[in-house]
């Protein structure tokens, strides 16, 4: 191993079926696929266990989701090719299955970006908590936006949870639509009175931004559920903006040491959260297939 490069767990190789029954046309929107044949880059700050499409597909039968968005991981760098051959070989077998978020470097044509657009890529992920994740400056951002916004894409931001006030006037000049992860790390411990999640509520309710209520094991007081903690943090978020939440396993879950949630059970932590079988439809079809093109 590297210095300073970690070696991360594996996912649970054994997904249990969920007792919740998603509906049909079910989309995970937050996954990434780990294949020891495609290089890492060397800005790179941990090292995942391989983690195949093949795995990633037995995991979507055993849940009951039938699309996915992969989304680009820190470990690659802007070599996109890991997501962008899965998301090529999903939809060659089925047409419209899956979708990606890339990461680029402002040398970008806009040819690129309508060819990426045509094999499905429907935005770019801006990681500033993972290293090796951040491939351009926030001085950028609203260049990046002008540029991508012919093409009706998005930017898809993870930060450190901390950061979020810090970072509202960014969010706020964005004029592109924007996507969080993983509850935009807020810690659940925090409460949702606390000015962090006071800051998210205020974007998802000014309409520009679509929030993934994933990664729960990364803001919960436990790694492990039921993550009752959240529950009220994805409660709120629903309240707020009922057609701008979207779900996602975070699957392989990386950077992560000591313990991996089973699939399973973030599933059924979803349908706990979230009662209303209408309300379920939309964060786990309806929304996700409008904001990603599918």
């Amino acid at each position: 191993m590297n210095a300073g490069i970690r070696n991360c767990l594996p996912p649970d190789r054994n997904p249990r079926k969920p007792g919740l029954v998603l509906p049909a046309g079910s989309v995970d929107t937050h996954v990434h696929v780990f294949e020891d044949r495609y290089p890492r880059s060397p800005g790179r700050g941990y090292d995942p266990p391989e983690s195949t499409l093949a795995d990633l597909e037995h995991l979507h039968e055993t849940l009951g989701v039938d699309r996915v968005v992969f989304t680009q991981p820190s470990v690659y760098g802007v070599d996109n090719s890991a997501i962008m051959d899965g998301m090529a070989s999903l939809n060659r077998r089925k047409p419209g299955r899956a979708r990606a978020v890339v990461a680029l470097t402002m040398d970008f044509t806009d040819d690129r970006v309508a060819a990426l657009d045509a094999e499905g890529a429907r935005g770019i992920r801006l990681n500033m908590d993972n290293k090796g994740g951040m491939p351009l400056g926030l001085d950028r951002i609203p260049e990046l936006a002008r540029r991508i916004a012919p093409f009706g894409w998005h930017v898809e931001f993870l930060f450190p949870g901390k950061d979020i006030l810090d970072l509202m006037p960014v969010f706020k000049a964005l004029t592109v639509p924007m996507s969080i992860a993983h509850f935009a790390y807020q810690p659940a411990t925090a409460g949702i009175a606390a000015d962090g999640f006071r800051a998210l509520l205020e974007l998802v309710r000014e309409g520009n931004t679509w929030i993934k209520i994933s990664g729960a094991n990364r803001v919960s007081e436990t790694d492990l559920p039921p993550y009752d903690d959240v529950k009220p943090m994805a409660e709120a978020l629903v309240e707020a903006a009922p057609d701008r939440i979207m779900w996602g396993t975070d699957w392989p879950h990386p950077n992560k040491y000591e313990v991996n949630p089973n699939d399973g059970d973030l599933v059924d932590a979803f349908g706990d959260w979230v009662g209303d079988e209408a309300m379920r439809r939309a964060v786990m079809v309806d929304t996700p297939a409008a904001f990603y093109r599918f």
